[in-house]
């Protein structure tokens, strides 16, 4: 546009003297240079004497831009004033906008409408919480949004639900998947929250996302949350990525990091994901209690368990259908409650960082952790341990601890091999400086060879608490390899 309007600069100096004709011609270049003028191209007047506009040119539903500029509401992008109701209003504009159709049954698709923050930082007393249900395919974006100093405290900045939602707590989510999978439990579908800075300024928590459908959060800085800086709680689908959460501004080695009080994501529903995420301040990183989540690629540097918090805790205990894959526990641990169908896979543990299960019933069934690494200083903390402060796990099946190597820390795993050597009739190997889980072995193999004139009979003797006893029927010099099992247990054919 810039070019153009140099080319018709220079049409304009030169043909101020040409003949009537010309100049009939120049009225007509004029008329068309200014029919390409956007709207919105001017300098935005001041906050202070700009009275909201219900329905601006560039927003108002009849053109085909459907781009809702906020400061054309009236909201102030110096973030002095506050511009709550000016940001809402610019949000119901676009919800009252033209629809296209559905996208699920009962979702009206209003077409990619853009609620454009300008670049702004706008200061909010209440949540923003969109005007209406049953609509989709809206984009949030470009700018800052900071709680003013009276925010209600409970609150989310940015607040995808509606009055009908059910609040249920994360921690006792117990919706069903076909419940989940009806159109009509979604309050909105295909919303994007991108490009933000959303400040919480110690008042409360950045995002709830309920009950929605196919929601992205992307390229988003969430700060000073004192409760969750991002909730999804029920719904579907919702992938957060390429995002920074943290309760304070740190790089670490702040005074202040010992005062965490908020979880940075809770993923309180099911199929979602969290990928390229960093999560640099908080007491818990990321809280689970969904089913079918993925965790991948995100940084948990919080160190909240040096100070006694968490990286990410699965508290979904008996159906866990979590991976985390490829992701960098940074001084911070996992824990997970009853795990079930449970992956932890080609990640990093710096500074004595562990992965934890805990019994509430005693079950784990289907664990995988394997192909990590894990680094620490040298104190003998163990990779994997085990609480069972409410009780032993007792129902154990196909865990597999293995594959991990190890700097600075105790191994521990759930497969081992050992050896032993001797003259007489008894070989023993204690596996207890290994194996996981105590006084557990399912499955024992092993070899004997010896050297002496004849080869004995011999025997498995004993493989209780976790020590195998080999014996033979007359004294040999011999050797003994044995490879031992925990996880999987011994079924009977049917």
């Amino acid at each position: 546009m810039g070019l153009l309007a140099s080319c018709f600069t220079n049409h304009i100096v030169y043909g101020e003297n040409q003949s009537p004709m010309g100049q009939s011609h120049l009225l007509k270049m004029q008329a068309f240079k200014a029919s390409l003028v956007r709207h919105d191209s001017a300098p935005s007047p001041s906050p202070s004497n700009t009275s909201p506009s219900p329905q601006p040119q560039e927003g108002d539903g009849s053109t085909s831009t459907r781009v809702y500029h906020v400061t054309s509401y009236g909201a102030d992008p110096t973030g002095k004033t506050d511009s709550t109701d000016a940001i809402i209003a610019a949000m119901s504009a676009a919800f009252e906008g033209p629809k296209q159709g559905f996208l699920m049954e009962g979702i009206a698709n209003l077409g990619g409408a853009r609620i454009d923050l300008q670049g702004g930082h706008y200061l909010v007393s209440r949540p923003l919480r969109f005007p209406a249900t049953g609509a989709g395919n809206v984009v949030i974006h470009g700018g800052t949004l900071r709680a003013s100093d009276d925010f209600p405290t409970g609150g989310y900045l940015i607040d995808l639900s509606s009055s009908s939602s059910t609040n249920k707590s994360p921690q006792n989510n117990k919706t069903t998947v076909d419940a989940q999978l009806s159109s009509s439990s979604y309050n909105y579908e295909y919303i994007t929250l991108k490009d933000l800075m959303l400040d919480s300024n110690y008042r409360g928590g950045a995002i709830s996302v309920i009950n929605s459908l196919r929601t992205s959060i992307d390229n988003c800085y969430i700060t000073h949350f004192t409760t969750t800086g991002i909730q999804v709680q029920q719904g579907h689908e919702t992938y957060i990525r390429n995002s920074f959460l943290g309760q304070h501004i740190t790089a670490g080695g702040d005074p202040g990091e010992r005062n965490f009080s908020g979880t940075a994501i809770v993923l309180a529903g099911n199929d979602n994901a969290v990928t390229d995420v960093v999560i640099f301040s908080a007491a818990v990183g990321i809280m689970v209690s969904g089913q079918a989540n993925t965790l991948s690629g995100v940084h948990c540097y919080n160190k909240a368990t040096g100070f006694g918090g968490t990286g990410i805790y699965l508290k979904l205990p008996g159906l866990t259908q979590t991976r985390i894959v490829n992701c960098y526990l940074d001084y911070t641990g996992i824990v997970a409650e009853d795990p079930v169908q449970l992956l932890i896979s080609n990640s990093f543990f710096l500074g004595d960082a562990y992965v934890v299960l805990k019994s509430v019933n005693g079950v784990a069934n289907g664990v995988n952790i394997v192909d990590n690494m894990f680094s620490g200083s040298g104190k003998g903390v163990e990779i994997v341990q085990l609480d069972q402060s409410k009780g032993p796990f007792k129902d154990i099946d196909q865990v597999v601890v293995d594959r991990n190597n190890v700097k600075g820390m105790k191994l521990r795993a759930t497969v081992a091999k050992g050896a032993a050597q001797g003259n007489g009739t008894s070989w023993t190997v204690d596996f207890n400086g290994v194996l996981l889980f105590p006084n557990l072995i399912r499955d024992v193999q092993y070899s004997l060879s010896t050297n002496g004139g004849g080869f004995p009979n011999h025997v498995l003797r004993n493989s209780s608490a976790n020590r195998v006893v080999i014996e033979s029927n007359v004294a040999v010099p011999g050797s003994v390899s044995i490879t031992v099992n925990q996880g999987v247990a011994i079924h009977e054919a049917s």
